[in-house]
């Protein structure tokens, strides 16, 4: 028996990858998907002179256009039919998630289970479909009216015909995007929303490094601010490392309990509380709703109302407002994320259904209330983490003009997302692993009859 067991343990940690035949099919479909996604960033919009369009992209690229750049892979200056990438499905689905909360008959789709799930999703596109409408015309609007230094105009088609073709590119590549980040999830590995995004991000990483290591050829850049800026990325990957896989446990005791002839003896186990539950949403979710009007604003900047350039002023990257605004809204986000997470009350309703309770803590409300207390002094310390990650590297963004992508949000997203990519594979590889050991054993049960 010892001999069997070593041969199956040994062959299953040879094989157990390249068996894996769904984990591979799995991935394969996820690589093929992004790598459309890829293609699909280089697909300009009609009517766009791509050459005159990159002389004003570059005039402008100094602001939130740069980040709004970064979020879509590229595609925004390039303008292509992937410009605003999934990021009205990320508008739609925080104005839905807020909704939940005011209106009575969003909030009810919560407990019709996969039902309601199912008119959410469908809610959520048909509002994507609407706020890229207004994204793509108030774009073409402000394509329009803009030209470079000789006074060239990126639009090559007349008016009517280019703002239609704009919006309906628009609407069709941000579909498709959702539509892509949906199979993903489904078919392949990982959140598609999420990997597109860091897709869209990783692919920025050359150019950002050769742009940094060209600011210090040219002397813009000292070497020592080229080795602190390395050293400070390499110190934000540790620390949202350690913050992400911290948890704080919760001592969680059953009692003793009969089951048919059998008494069971006390048990305990632990509920782990993540330092912080929400992730990366606060920070996508903030950047979804600031990056619409600073984007307008920034484009009708030059020939816009007096308001209009003022707000674009003001909301520039490293200015207080936009710094407070940005705050502001990491934290709104990070609370109500973990309030939508993390339900307490049922937590603890789940705890006394099955005979659980806390050390010291009466089951039912006080369970409750004690967990709350938990989670929000959490919610405080994850909220603060997420704000000072993101906000701190903004301002290093905006004095030393290094590229976005080496910002705080952006690690965070790249971090998060391989992180959860990895559990993912790993969960699938368990999975395989356990089922080749019941085969296996199936099979030793039948030589033994």
């Amino acid at each position: 028996m010892v001999s069997l067991a070593e041969k199956m343990a040994a062959n299953m940690d040879a094989s157990v990858f390249s068996k894996a035949t769904e984990l591979k099919k799995r991935l394969w479909f996820t690589v093929l998907a992004l790598i459309i996604f890829r293609m699909g960033t280089f697909i300009p919009l009609p009517g766009i002179d791509s050459r005159i369009f990159a002389d004003i992209f570059a005039q402008h690229s100094g602001g939130i256009l740069g980040m709004f750049n970064m979020f879509s892979g590229g595609a925004l200056s390039r303008m292509t039919i992937f410009a605003l990438n999934i990021m009205p499905y990320i508008s739609a689905s925080i104005i839905l998630q807020l909704g939940q909360s005011i209106i009575p008959s969003l909030g009810a789709l919560k407990k019709e289970g996969e039902a309601g799930h199912r008119k959410m999703v469908h809610y959520t596109k048909l509002l994507t479909v609407l706020i890229t409408i207004v994204q793509g015309y108030g774009i073409a609007i402000g394509l329009m009216s803009l030209s470079n230094g000789d006074g060239s105009s990126a639009v090559i088609i007349g008016k009517s015909a280019f703002i239609f073709s704009t919006i309906v590119s628009l609407v069709g590549g941000t579909m498709f995007i959702v539509w892509l980040g949906d199979q993903i999830t489904s078919r392949g590995v990982g959140n598609g929303s999420s990997l597109i995004i860091t897709v869209g991000i990783i692919a920025n990483i050359p150019p950002a490094i050769a742009q940094t290591w060209e600011l210090g050829r040219v002397g813009s850049m000292s070497p020592f601010v080229i080795l602190c800026l390395f050293l400070m990325s390499i110190a934000l990957v540790f620390i949202i490392l350690k913050v992400e896989m911290a948890q704080r446990k919760i001592l969680i005791q059953y009692p003793k309990r009969q089951i048919g002839l059998r008494m069971t003896s006390a048990e305990s186990s632990h509920l782990p509380l993540k330092v912080n539950p929400t992730g990366v949403i606060p920070p996508i979710f903030a950047s979804a709703l600031l990056l619409l009007p600073i984007t307008v604003a920034n484009i009708w900047s030059n020939n816009g109302p007096e308001w209009v350039q003022t707000l674009s002023r003001h909301l520039g990257h490293g200015q207080p407002a936009y710094l407070i605004l940005y705050t502001f809204l990491i934290i709104f986000f990070a609370f109500f994320y973990t309030a939508v997470v993390v339900n307490p009350e049922e937590t603890a309703e789940n705890l006394k259904k099955h005979g659980g309770f806390v050390a010291g803590i009466r089951p039912g409300k006080n369970t409750a209330e004690y967990l709350d207390y938990v989670v929000t002094r959490l919610t405080v310390l994850g909220s603060v983490y997420l704000a000072a990650l993101c906000i701190l590297p903004e301002v290093l963004i905006a004095k030393l003009s290094i590229p976005f992508v080496l910002g705080g949000t952006t690690l965070l997203i790249v971090v998060q997302v391989t992180m959860d990519f990895i559990t993912q594979v790993q969960s699938h590889l368990i999975a395989h692993q356990y089922e080749g050991l019941l085969k296996k054993a199936q099979l030793v049960n039948k030589k033994r009859r």
